[in-house]
């Protein structure tokens, strides 16, 4: 019997068979690619380079953008060079690599948003105490957990899933190297894998929710009892990006991996991949500074110093 030693590549799944749909779906990829690097560059260096920007919520946020540049990146340039060179071929280790860094970014990107509500909370419920509880020693040690609880999480999925034998095939129903996709290769019944590899997403991925939703049900009862409406608009205004990161991550990644077995189908499982790992880091850099005056400020200095230097 071969085992996945025995696969020196794997083939993806290609988005289309044509040349012109080929460099089609490259070029919209790129376009993706680059306004995601430019959006999240553009906050990293203005948090970065900006002290009134120097807050927790902002340190946050310039973490989500590198996890977020890290996710794109680990995806859409090997899915554009496939198309832009007519091939379906990754290696076993470039496999195993996006299977490891796609989990370490997105798990870890999880976990950051679930720090994120809790720093609401706090900023929200008890602001007389939100510069000694969120002090700049316990913004790193949240940010570092975030990204320990990420790599473990990565070691602990991809060692789990390049352990078992793979014999049945080396194509993929995938445009990038998805685990679930992976297991479906198993010379073996992977039923038993499969459910466990499901209980510990379920695990973390249910207890960051749980904490979410009890931590907005808290921010709400404080928020209706602000007496003045401008107020209550003020700390709505604070909540709604984090709101709408959270639910654009949660329901395309539950829909992803939850969805019923008879809904399953290449063309659906590809338009919905798309949707959990490629949308979400193009479009939280603009959800995130769409009603942000302070970080809008901060990009649009950063723009206009970059052009009186290049003049």
């Amino acid at each position: 019997m071969s085992n996945s030693s025995s696969f020196s590549e794997f083939l993806l799944l290609a988005f289309a068979d044509t040349r012109e749909l080929q460099l089609l779906h490259f070029s919209l990829f790129l376009g993706i690619y680059l306004a995601a690097l430019l959006g999240n560059g553009l906050i990293i260096i203005a948090v970065a380079c900006d002290h009134r920007l120097h807050t927790p919520v902002y340190f946050f946020l310039l973490n989500l953008s590198l996890l977020d540049l890290g996710t794109i990146s680990v995806i859409v340039p090997k899915s554009m060079a496939n198309s832009l060179w007519d091939t379906r071929a990754i290696s076993y280790s470039g496999c195993a690599a996006q299977v490891f860094f796609l989990v370490f970014f997105m798990s870890a990107e999880y976990c950051l948003l679930t720090v994120m509500a809790y720093d609401r909370y706090v900023a929200i419920c008890r602001p007389l105490h939100y510069r000694t509880i969120m002090d700049s020693r316990a913004c790193v040690k949240m940010a570092a957990a975030v990204w320990a609880s990420g790599f473990l999480n990565a070691v602990l999925h991809t060692a789990n899933t390049f352990s078992i034998p793979l014999c049945q095939s080396n194509v993929m129903d995938q445009f990038f190297c998805e685990i679930p996709q992976i297991l479906k290769l198993s010379c073996s019944d992977s039923h038993l894998r499969k459910a466990g590899l499901l209980l510990v997403i379920a695990c973390l991925a249910f207890g960051c929710f749980i904490f979410i939703v009890l931590s907005y049900v808290q921010i709400f009862s404080a928020v209706l009892r602000i007496p003045s409406e401008q107020g209550q608009h003020k700390a709505f205004s604070m909540c709604l990006p984090h709101l709408a990161m959270v639910s654009l991550f949660v329901s395309t990644a539950v829909f992803a991996y939850l969805k019923p077995p008879s809904l399953s189908s290449p063309a659906l499982d590809l338009v919905v991949a798309v949707l959990y790992s490629v949308v979400p880091p193009a479009v939280n850099p603009l959800i995130y500074s769409m009603r942000n005056k302070e970080l809008q400020e901060a990009v649009r200095k950063l723009i206009q110093l970059v052009l009186v230097q290049q003049q």
